[in-house]
């Protein structure tokens, strides 16, 4: 393809943006035969499918997600463009897209990623939170710039792409006040028996636990498990048991959830990666993120 028609990858972006070929129609106040003739002549150009059959409607490919991204791009440096020459201040500032696997909390993610606010250049944070299959998938045709994660890319992944340490801290356990007063004695045998909260069995955080509880010969009498540790602190500050969070951000925890810390340890520890498709990162604004890690932002 030597050019790109822009008419053409403005009605593909309206029609992914506005989820069928009908209110992209009403939007452009086009027909939508044309609509739809319209992108098929931007697919042939591309020779790539850019939509695909889900049900009654439509669906992005994997190039459809990559070209919706770029242009995105395109038309707002459009928008910016007109902008500057009418005299309007642009300011525009730099994305950076973060895929955040649902398993990491909460307050780390903050931790983690806010630093990237603070830089001289303004940057703009968009964050997806989902499973980290589905977030690797959406990074290996660059749908993010990075992927937040708990556990490194293995060999057997079938993506091409890298990963970097952002660090690790111990676990502490939490309880409400009347709890904790009950099990602050002989930590961590105090943990026999008592009322847990706990991840699910597919995380890494619950292996290692289950794996800390069985070398010191502890039994807790495990209530719920959680796929979302938010969720779990919520059980928790209602006074449903005991559960483990980052020790890194137990002031936090113990002013947002009225709990009070049991005990700690670092023979559990909680590690986080930040995996992009770059063995060298270049974005500044995760280059950032990954330098903070590094001085020790988690502690």
């Amino acid at each position: 393809m030597d050019w790109l028609n822009y008419h053409h990858l403005l009605y593909f972006h309206t029609i992914a943006r506005e989820g069928s070929v009908t209110k992209a129609a009403e939007v452009l106040r086009l027909a939508q035969p044309t609509l739809s003739g319209q992108v098929r002549k931007l697919e042939e150009a591309l020779d790539e499918k850019l939509f695909e059959r889900e049900g009654r409607g439509l669906a992005l490919t994997d190039v459809g997600h990559m070209v919706y991204r770029y242009a995105d791009d395109i038309f707002s440096l459009g928008r910016e463009l007109v902008d500057a020459l009418r005299g309007r201040p642009t300011n525009r500032p730099a994305r950076v897209l973060v895929g955040v696997a649902d398993v990491v909390p909460k307050l780390i993610c903050h931790r983690l990623l806010s630093v990237a606010l603070d830089m001289e250049e303004p940057v703009q944070l968009t964050i997806h939170e989902g499973k980290t299959n589905d977030l690797l998938a959406a990074l290996a045709v660059q749908e993010y710039d990075m992927v937040l994660t708990d556990l490194p890319l293995g060999p057997q992944a079938r993506i091409k792409a890298f990963n970097h340490s952002l660090g690790s801290c111990g676990v502490g356990f939490f309880g409400r006040p009347a709890l904790a007063r009950q099990l602050r004695e002989d930590f961590p045998r105090c943990l026999d028996d008592a009322p847990m909260l706990l991840p699910t069995t597919n995380t890494a955080l619950r292996y290692e636990l289950d794996q800390w509880f069985e070398s010191i010969d502890v039994r807790p009498r495990i209530v719920a498990e959680f796929e979302d540790t938010a969720l779990m602190k919520v059980f928790g500050q209602h006074g449903t048991g005991v559960f483990p969070a980052p020790v890194v951000v137990a002031d936090e925890i113990r002013a947002m959830h009225g709990v009070r810390l049991i005990g700690q340890t670092d023979d559990v520890l909680e590690r986080f990666y930040a995996i992009t498709v770059e063995r060298r990162i270049t974005h500044p604004a995760v280059a950032r993120i990954a330098e903070a890690a590094r001085e020790g932002v988690l502690g």
